[in-house]
Parts: structure tokens; sequence; C-alpha cells
């Protein structure tokens, strides 16, 4: 009897422990900044380097101001854009990028006629399924 009353108390003490521990809330603090300046726009994933030429189609820029990728995604949820991913890293691209900061050169800039696009994405990264 002894035992049990031993075991009652050792089981209401543990649980006021187990009722007075704080629960950890998580603190996630995400900073985006400012997107990068490339001229032709930049990948949809990090740390986000400048994309040649021919990487986005036309439907990615408004004039010849990048619309934007990931985190700096400045259109609609509906919003489709083809990519030649033959560009991307990811996939083996290993030639050359333009630099942050450089101006666009116009002979470069890809219009509807020229854009030879092989993926269809939205404006977040994910692959819609699509082909151009």
């Amino acid at each position: 009897m002894r035992a049990f009353r031993f075991l009652m108390a050792a089981a209401v003490v543990g649980s006021c422990f187990a009722a007075t521990v704080p629960k950890a809330e998580a603190q996630v603090k995400v900073e985006i900044g400012v997107a990068p300046e490339c001229p032709y726009g930049y990948y949809d994933i990090a740390p986000y380097d400048c994309a040649p030429s021919g990487y986005y189609g036309p439907e990615w820029f408004s004039g010849d101001v990048f619309v934007g990728a990931g985190p700096w995604f400045h259109g609609g949820s509906e919003f489709r854009g083809n990519v030649d991913n033959r560009f991307d890293p990811q996939h083996g691209y290993k030639g050359a990028k333009p630099n942050r900061g450089e101006k666009a050169e116009p002979t470069k800039r890809v219009d509807k006629d020229h854009f030879k696009g092989n993926e269809e994405r939205d404006g977040r990264g994910h692959s819609t399924g699509g082909k151009h």
C-alpha cells in the first residue's frame, strides 16, 4: 500500500512539472532585401545569380524591366512565363552570365519571334508543366 501511495505521489508531481514546462515558439525571420540588378533577369533560386539573355522569355519583362522571380516576383498568381532551362546551372549550364548592375545590350533582348523556351514556370520558380 505504501508503494502505491509513493507511485501516486510521484505521478502527481511529474504531471505538475509537465504542465509548467513553457512551450518554445519558433522564431523565423526572413529578410529578402532588394532584388538583384540583372540585365536579363535572375535565377529563381538562391543565390539569385544573374541569368543570361535567352533564359527568360519576353513575357517576363515589362518594357525593359524584369518582373521578378522567386521572392521578388511582381506578377499575378495566374502568371505563366517560358524559360529555356538549358541556361540553368542546375541543368548543367556553365556559360557566361552577366554581372549585377550591368546594362542590357539591346541586340541580346529576346522577343517572341526569337525565343526558344523549353519549360513554362510561374513567377515563384515552379514548373507548370507547359511547354513552349
